[in-house]
């Protein structure tokens, strides 16, 4: 660990660790002016301005390479940019910009003035736009001109009247501010302006499954907390090269590419991109010489699919994997291949990783892990009491609300929700799992998805998890279906891979294909093909879109 880093570990974080360097305990301890802009990226800016922060590579070939001292300046200009235009301290100004670069010089010049920024998706359309324009208030606007975005806000603001100023990159359009070209007019120093660790740095719209996406309001002290997240999951060090593939308009970049890589010193690499091709995704590992990568679940099965054998992976040192969970025959193709093991993490927008394989641990295929640290973990039952070792229940973190650094602040203008969450003196996360004897965490679904059948609890994932290891299964969902009998049965929602026809006779094979891997009594009692599965913008299955149509058909 470089002088500035140990710095900086000194000054802010108390941990511990054990003989063969894995994490014991681990404490924040910020000042209340911490703010991730000034206190790191300034930081490092004076200390190492030439070691390199972030490189970036386009679909095209195009690269782009930022040192601390780069991020530093251009975060200035950008501070001093949105001043001028009018942005105060806690003003909400939203980013659609993909995978772009000038992502994070907005990110960390809105930092620096204590305006807060709000990460959004280009796959958003006018109505979604105008929802959340109106549910916070968004003031400034930062976005891509490509994918339509810019005409999809336009139309938006038809209905929206408080948007003071639009800006513009990788384009451009009449009536939208070139944000680069403005940006060079600024100085690349600022006198920094004192901002509160609890203050609002940051908000997500969540992709809830259910309902309209909540606002995630989080302080400042959330980019320290993902040190976690960096060092001791990604195990992360200043000769790092690491690629999490997420887009900007989704918290797992805030875990993957913005605060804790670069506390850690380690290089951020980001491909930009933008269609999901597995041999491209692969060539970039092979030819960049990635040490270090985080994907969900789905692309590793792509990339199982592309052949892992065409491609020369030798660079990598470490692979995580996360947001949804994973299936273990993922975890035993890409170990035979790579010699890595996938190190499976768990947790949410609300916060940094809860649940994990850290640095050290022996995973276990399928395990979401074992609690971090940094939270107080429990499994309770609806009443909020402990259940027992192997019984599912609810994931929660015992804290009070605002006590956690690395929770959020709160559900932003939604008080019955915030209250909801943080019910019985801890934050209830929704999603539900078991422990096994020996402290790992098994996931099983979101509460709302949880099946009661015949007596039975059964989760939907370990069902999905079984048909997915079948040749004709590209996507399924389970969920739970009315039945006269028996209250309630379990039901499979496939979409068939290519080659495969839908008949009486394959579902019965994947029928007996799950009860020969599982209880029978967790069997799909219905099976239904279709062409594709209800989803959310980010790609999340609505499984209660599923139960609504299949009431709808019964009612």
């Amino acid at each position: 660990m470089s002088f500035v880093m140990a710095d900086f570990y000194k000054r802010f974080v108390d941990e511990e660790l054990d003989s063969e360097g894995r994490l014991k305990s681990f404490k924040l301890d910020l000042p209340e002016n911490f703010n991730f802009s000034y206190d790191v990226i300034d930081e490092l800016a004076k200390n190492v301005p030439d070691k390199v922060a972030m490189q970036w590579v386009n679909e095209e070939g195009e690269e782009h390479i930022f040192t601390y001292k780069d991020l530093s300046e251009k975060s200035s200009q950008v501070a001093n940019m949105m001043l001028a235009h009018g942005v105060k301290k806690g003003d909400f100004v939203m980013a659609v910009l993909k995978r772009h670069y000038e992502f994070w010089f907005l990110a960390y010049g809105l930092m620096k003035i204590g305006a807060i920024l709000v990460p959004a998706t280009c796959q958003l359309k006018k109505k979604d736009y105008v929802y959340r324009f109106d549910a916070a208030s968004i003031s400034y606007i930062v976005a891509t001109a490509e994918d339509d975005v810019p005409n999809q806000v336009d139309r938006a603001l038809e209905q929206y009247n408080g948007m003071k100023e639009k800006f513009i990159t990788h384009g451009a359009k009449e009536g939208w501010i070139d944000f680069l070209s403005e940006m060079d007019k600024y100085p690349k120093t600022f006198e920094r302006i004192e901002t509160h660790v609890t203050e609002s740095m940051l908000m997500y719209f969540s992709s809830g499954t259910t309902g309209y996406p909540k606002m995630v309001l989080h302080k400042y002290s959330l980019a320290a907390a993902h040190i976690i997240t960096a060092k001791h999951w990604h195990h992360l060090d200043e000769n790092s090269l690491h690629l999490t593939v997420s887009e900007t308009g989704w918290a797992k970049c805030a875990w993957g590419k913005m605060f804790g890589q670069f506390i850690c010193g380690a290089t951020t690499f980001v491909y930009d991109f933008d269609r999901f091709i597995p041999a491209n995704v692969l060539k970039v590992i092979q030819d960049y010489k990635l040490t270090s990568f985080c994907a969900p679940p789905t692309m590793y099965r792509f990339f199982i699919k592309e052949g892992l054998e065409n491609y020369d992976l030798s660079s990598l040192k470490y692979s995580c994997i996360a947001g949804e969970a994973l299936n273990p025959e993922v975890f035993n193709k890409w170990y035979e291949y790579t010699g890595l093991k996938l190190m499976e993490g768990f947790g949410q927008t609300e916060g940094a990783v809860l649940v994990g394989n850290l640095y050290g641990m022996e995973p276990k295929p399928g395990s979401m892990g074992k609690p971090t640290p940094l939270y107080n973990i429990g499994i309770v039952d609806n009443e909020g009491k402990p259940v027992k070792v192997g019984e599912t229940g609810e994931i929660v973190v015992y804290a009070k609300r605002g006590e956690n650094p690395a929770l959020f602040k709160e559900y932003y203008r939604n008080p019955e929700a915030t209250d909801n969450a943080w019910r019985f003196g801890m934050y209830h996360t929704g999603d539900t799992a078991y422990m096994d004897d020996d402290g790992y965490y098994w996931y099983v679904g979101r509460t709302d998805d949880l099946i009661k059948a015949s007596g039975y609890r059964i989760g939907p994932f370990e069902i999905e998890s079984i048909l997915m290891e079948h040749p004709s299964v590209l996507e399924c969902a389970i969920t739970a279906a009315d039945d006269a009998i028996r209250g309630k049965v379990v039901k499979a929602t496939i979409v068939l891979a290519k080659g495969y026809t839908a008949s009486p006779e394959l579902a019965k094979e994947l029928q007996n294909y799950v009860k020969q891997s599982t209880a029978p009594y967790k069997y799909p009692r219905i099976v239904e093909f279709v062409d594709e599965l209800p989803k959310t913008i980010s790609g999340k299955i609505r499984r209660v879109e599923i139960r609504e149509n299949d009431s709808k058909k019964n009612g």
